[in-house]
């Protein structure tokens, strides 16, 4: 399949990746935009780790406040440059995630924030979700079950709400990609009326 302008330009619009990377991503897969969707994907999240030493010394408090007034929050999101903090697209990405905080109220920020204590509570009540089930199942059942629970609980494993096929780790991994630095959501606070 030939590489056009507007299959790259759609891959870009997509993904928010370079032309070039977007280029390279076609090609590899052949034409194939859902192939170069994963490629690049893929490419983001190496990147990611490759840039995951590096010292965070600019950034951007981002606020979102519903419309009814009713929910609001703060979000920290961190990089390494004032260049790159003070990029629009930079902070477009900032205010995304302090608008997909509002509408999710996740609990934790990152795995490694869930206690011990919190674990053992939900493993205790579902638990009772694998009685009956073949012994040898069940630990991998309620293995499941907990990271599932967890993954709707947590800000990095949540699906974002503009795309869901992304997680707000994936849009963190595209920036770093895409900005050439290490980005970090450093924390984060929702008020909600109750």
């Amino acid at each position: 399949m030939e590489i056009t302008t507007e299959l790259i330009k759609q891959l870009r619009d997509k993904t928010g990746v370079s032309i070039m990377q977007c280029k390279k991503a076609l090609e590899e897969a052949g034409g194939d935009m859902d192939k170069a969707t994963v490629i690049l994907l893929k490419k983001s999240a190496e990147a990611a780790v490759k840039k995951g030493d590096r010292e965070l010394g600019a950034g951007v408090v981002e606020s979102y406040i519903h419309n009814t007034k009713s929910v609001g929050t703060l979000v920290e999101l961190c990089c390494e440059t004032d260049f790159v903090s003070n990029n629009e697209e930079f902070m477009k990405l900032a205010k995304d995630i302090a608008m997909h905080i509002a509408a999710s109220n996740p609990e934790f920020l990152k795995s490694d924030d869930i206690s011990d204590d919190v674990k053992a509570t939900v493993r205790e009540v579902l638990i009772k979700e694998v009685e009956g089930k073949p012994e040898e199942m069940k630990e991998k059942i309620l293995a499941g079950k907990m990271d599932a629970y967890f993954a709707e609980r947590v800000l990095l494993s949540q699906a974002f709400i503009k795309n869901p096929d992304l997680t707000i780790q994936n849009l963190i991994d595209q920036a770093i990609q895409k900005f050439g630095e290490k980005v970090v959501v450093s924390r984060f606070v929702r008020y909600a009326i109750k």
